[in-house]
């Protein structure tokens, strides 16, 4: 049919439309743009990061001089010295992760089911969630280190509860790093559960309850279920920016035992000028994040983020 039509088409004549009304050349040029900015903004980046982490220091050179090479040991000797702080990393974002899950998902479950149907309520919720990206985000963060600060009330009150030693503390610990990423990105958590959980339907809960179903039960087979589309695209929009944050653990942890590998790769970068390991970190981390997001979706189904 189409290579008859195309032999009865006169000389000259324009290409009939295809699907959608769009005609092919005129979509490849759409693509241009898109194509020009992955190239130049991420493609090209991305290489020089690569051939950076190869680089090697100049004989006799000044500090942060550095010549092209293919220097693999670049590599071994960067995870050498630096494996505690990427698996910590790694251990806050998981933590944060699970954090941010736990105190969103009944977030999102009040916003989208317990308001439906009075949307004033429902809006106020939301612009409630997102309201803290109006805030600076290293603003938000000190906002945290006064809250946890040793002689705050936060602090006080636990050592009266006997949750906390007398001579105990909160700031400059793990816990305040995890408790500062949990705040910042919660909102990627709850606003992609209450766009799942706004699509559920409420007759199906009512018809567990029907069924003789525990309210447990109930979330755990159907709201549960339905809602897991928003779970797995939370918990990617929440573990991969916390995995390479170093504002909170810059401001909320100390320089011991909290240090996470952000940290370290703006300390080579800037401070220390040795480009080739702050690079090899980077890589690094970037591609054993690729490497989990991957596994992590082909568990999950890749039908879930539809």
């Amino acid at each position: 049919m189409s290579v008859v039509a195309a032999l009865s088409r006169p000389p000259g004549a324009a290409a009939p439309p295809g699907p959608g009304g769009l005609r092919r050349p005129g979509l490849r040029r759409l693509l241009v743009p898109g194509l020009l900015y992955l190239v130049l903004l991420f493609v090209l980046p991305v290489g020089m990061l690569l051939a950076t982490s190869l680089y090697a220091p100049v004989p006799g050179g000044e500090l942060g001089e550095f010549a092209p090479a293919l220097r693999w040991q670049n590599y071994t000797e960067a995870l050498a010295q630096f494996w505690p702080q990427l698996l910590r990393s790694f251990g806050f974002a998981a933590v944060a992760t699970v954090a941010t899950l736990l105190v969103g998902y009944p977030m999102a479950y009040v916003i989208a089911v317990r308001a439906r149907g009075r949307p004033g309520v429902q809006g106020l919720l939301v612009v409630l969630v997102v309201a803290p990206f109006f805030t600076s985000f290293v603003l938000r963060t000190v906002a945290w280190k006064q809250i946890l600060a040793d002689e705050g009330a936060v602090v006080a009150a636990l050592r009266w509860l006997h949750l906390l030693a007398p001579d105990g503390r909160v700031s400059a610990t793990p816990v305040a790093v995890v408790i500062g990423l949990t705040y910042s990105f919660l909102p990627f958590m709850v606003l992609p559960l209450f766009a799942a959980l706004e699509r559920l339907d409420p007759r199906l809960l009512e018809a567990g309850s029907d069924l003789y179903a525990t309210p447990l039960t109930t979330f755990r087979t159907v709201t549960l279920p339905l809602s897991a589309p928003g779970v797995v695209a939370g918990t990617l929009l929440t573990f991969i920016p916390a995995v390479g944050d170093y504002v909170n653990a810059a401001l909320l942890g100390n320089n011991r035992s909290t240090v996470m590998i952000g940290q370290v790769i703006d300390a080579r970068f800037f401070r220390v000028l040795d480009y080739p390991t702050a690079a090899v970190l980077s890589v690094v981390l970037m591609v054993s994040i690729l490497a989990l997001v991957t596994s992590y979706v082909r568990r999950a189904g890749t039908e879930e983020l539809v």
